[in-house]
């Protein structure tokens, strides 16, 4: 139990004192960054997706009996 207490006094101590935490500015910026990122890919896929689905289609029409 002793080293359970110990590694939750280590990593209490590493995260307040060790590590260097983003300014609320920084994590704005950041934030924005990959929300933009999201929908660029986002667009990104949705535009692959409906050229493949087309495609798709299409050539599924031309072996369509009927």
């Amino acid at each position: 139990m002793n080293k359970v207490r110990a590694y939750i006094r280590d990593s209490y101590a590493e995260l307040v004192q060790k590590v260097t935490w983003p300014t609320w500015e920084q994590l704005q910026q950041s934030t924005m960054i990959v929300l933009g990122a999201t929908v660029v890919i986002t667009l990104v896929v949705g535009i692959m997706d409906f050229a493949a689905s087309n495609s798709l289609k299409f050539i599924y029409s031309l072996f369509k009996q009927g």
